[in-house]
């Protein structure tokens, strides 16, 4: 997939930590010019020390102007990779307002936001990928906000890939089940927790991030070049048997 990438510009959110810092670092490995944009700027100094060729963009995303004036001033894109998330895991009754609006400001207020900037700036060829979750297909206890914002996501995907169709521009989704990044390991450590999600699952295991990082890097790629409007899902097996 390496000549597929190479010197072509592809913006990452929430590239501080997990999924989008790994997927900027391989991006960087194949050749592709990188953005990396996250509201932290300490992460962000780390991931330019360690790939002096990523640009790195500071913003919140949950605020709206903000991203409109950082990302706003950007060239031509190749690529978007809508990857900022929150998840506040909470019992139904106990989330509050301020939950359910940071869930959506940053899940689908701001992907949307972000999209609506960079597509403007986008060409023939050029590929959005939103990272969702397998919450959007299927409930989980203490889900209920961000099963939503997730679900919202791939309607978000479905609308973009008819809407840019005609621009040649793609756009799909992964859909990832439990990954294990640092925060996916903490989560999921107790056997107690896990064991009944992997009874369900028939690889008998959650995913790695570098197998999202290579989902992502084929969606952007030439390689999916008929793939437009769907989400899909990570998951070993889940669904077919639940």
């Amino acid at each position: 997939m390496e000549c597929c990438l190479k010197g072509k510009t592809i913006v990452v959110t929430g590239a501080g930590q997990g999924i989008g810092n790994e997927l900027c670092r391989t991006l960087d490995q194949l050749g592709a010019k990188v953005i990396a944009v996250s509201r932290s700027p300490a992460p962000l100094e780390k991931l330019k020390k360690d790939c002096p060729a990523i640009e790195i963009k500071q913003v919140d995303l949950s605020d709206w102007s903000a991203t409109r004036t950082v990302l706003g001033g950007l060239g031509k894109v190749d690529g978007l990779v809508n990857n900022a998330g929150v998840a506040i895991i909470k019992p139904f009754f106990e989330l509050t307002e301020q939950d359910f609006d940071s869930t959506f400001n940053v899940n689908v207020k701001a992907a949307f936001n972000v999209a609506q900037i960079l597509a403007t700036k986008m060409e023939s060829g050029a590929s959005i990928v939103n990272v969702s979750s397998l919450a959007s297909m299927k409930a989980f206890q203490g889900h209920c906000a961000y099963t939503m914002s997730k679900a919202a996501i791939d309607g978000l995907t479905k609308s973009l890939a008819l809407e840019l169709g005609p621009r040649k521009i793609r756009v799909n989704s992964v859909n990832p089940t439990v990954i294990l990044t640092r925060m996916g390991r903490d989560n999921w450590s107790d056997p107690a927790k896990a064991d009944p999600l992997l009874a369900k699952i028939p690889l008998g295991r959650f995913g790695e991030v570098h197998e999202v990082v290579e989902s992502i890097v084929y969606l952007l790629s030439d390689r999916s070049s008929f793939l437009n409007g769907h989400s899909l899902p990570l998951e070993g097996g889940y669904l077919a048997g639940n």
